[in-house]
């Protein structure tokens, strides 16, 4: 009998290492060893950054000092150099896990009755059961997903020639990534969303920048618009809207993800949207655990990594709580990056929550006009109290900076004691201190 159970070798695969670090005995359950690490590192955030790192130099060697020649990224070496990175990611992690005692078994897990989980026809049973099975890209009805005119993020970040024109349907993370990559590259982008505008989460001072950000690049953009239907005729997709036909080389479908929970096979693990948990990420069965992106709660890496190291720590017998509103989420769009942290606008004036504001345009800074990060801007919300409650940042490596936040939001820091920190000049971060300065 085995200690831990975890089944899914996504970010999973780092509570089994903790795990075994303290004594436990454990086993990782991954379908596919070629595909340890999860979705993040195969088909992700990882090879979406090489990418998007790329095509950032792309996109800054538009300005005017430079004399641009007919030099293009060369994506067929860029997806041999993704490949040859996970490759070694895959055997780090596979060496963290047998030095750590780690025991790995390939194959489908299957949870049909409680502490038992079914691999290649062979039981195997554990005290305590981790699932954290990821999830999948979601096809809306009506589009044909044929994987050649019409990807999915598992597709794209492998293409080795860049198509003549691509339309990405959905703005979320995945759609304004990628649409950015191909801008960047010139390729004829068009982003096709069904409301008024990509999002309604973001600051509206950030959203306009935003948005007009990507459309600068080069980015199309078609709101207000729901895709019928989408097949591939004579190699390109031919979609059909609520308001017309139309022809590209290649459909992304970036319209979010689905848990993956075919691994419940019990009526004991209650399963809605996702598997269902309490706040301690237990499932509706006692001492068996649901992390990452098929509890549905919050679909990103470092979640998953936190949410697992929390449960093994639960196990271990120090049970606290972890607040999923702490953890920071981020895009990288181009030229600039949108982190976010904590509260926003969007959830205080849902929630109904009295705060204060304020708003920082990097444009203040000289280092943005060097940089082309006018439209940058940071946001910080604090209670009536003065502490912070949470933060939106749009500049130059957003998804760094917003660690000072996280930082603080972990301190329970009000704004005087955050203050007291001294920030680098010339930097963005020096945005963080403007901003909380206005918040008096």
């Amino acid at each position: 009998m085995y200690d831990i159970i975890f089944v899914g070798g996504g970010l999973n695969y780092a509570g089994a290492v903790v795990a075994a670090k303290k004594g436990l005995k454990v086993a990782l359950v991954e379908r596919d060893m070629e595909h340890i690490g999860g979705t993040c590192l195969n088909n992700g955030c990882i090879p979406s950054k090489h990418l998007l790192h790329l095509a950032q130099t792309q996109a800054a060697l538009r300005h005017k000092a430079f004399a641009r020649h007919k030099d293009s990224l060369k994506l067929s070496v860029a997806v041999e150099e993704k490949n040859e990175v996970i490759a070694k990611a895959h055997r780090s992690i596979e060496a963290q896990c047998s030095s750590a005692g780690v025991e790995l078994i390939e194959g489908e897990g299957v949870i049909k009755e409680p502490f038992r989980v079914e691999v290649n026809q062979k039981s195997y049973e554990g005290r305590h059961i981790v699932l954290g099975t990821g999830s999948s890209p979601f096809i809306p009805e009506g589009i044909a997903y044929d994987k050649k005119a019409i990807i999915t993020s598992d597709e794209v970040l492998n293409l080795t020639a860049f198509p003549d024109s691509i339309a990405i349907y959905g703005s979320g993370a995945i759609g304004l990534e990628m649409a950015s990559f191909f801008a960047a590259n010139g390729v004829q982008t068009t982003l096709i969303f069904r409301h008024a505008h990509i999002s309604n989460k973001f600051h509206p001072h950030v959203l306009q920048n935003l948005e007009e950000s990507l459309q600068s690049l080069g980015v199309q953009f078609l709101p207000n618009t729901t895709i019928l239907e989408a097949v591939n005729y004579e190699n390109r997709a031919k979609i059909t809207t609520d308001k017309e036909v139309l022809s590209f080389e290649k459909l992304l479908v970036a319209t979010g993800r689905r848990p993956n929970v075919e691994v419940v096979a019990t009526p004991q693990i209650a399963v809605q949207k996702g598997i269902v948990i309490d706040d301690f990420f237990e499932t509706t069965l006692k001492d068996h655990y649901a992390i990452g992106d098929c509890n549905a709660k919050l679909m990103l890496a470092h979640s998953a990594r936190a949410q697992v190291l929390n449960v093994v720590q639960t196990i271990t017998g120090k049970k606290e709580r972890l607040n999923l509103e702490n953890i920071p989420k981020f895009i990288y769009t181009l030229p600039l990056q949108y982190a976010a942290i904590g509260k926003t606008r969007t959830s205080l004036d849902k929630e109904g929550i009295e705060y204060k504001e304020a708003l920082f345009p990097l444009s203040a800074l000289a280092l943005s006009h060097l940089t082309q990060a006018t439209k940058g801007i940071i946001v910080l919300y604090a209670d009536k109290e003065n502490f912070l409650l949470g933060g939106e940042i749009f500049a130059p490596h957003a998804e760094e900076l917003i660690a000072i936040l996280s930082v603080a939001l972990a301190s329970e820091n009000d704004v005087a004691t955050t203050l007291e920190a001294v920030f680098a000049h010339p930097t963005f971060s020096e945005g963080i201190d403007r901003a909380l300065r206005r918040l008096g």
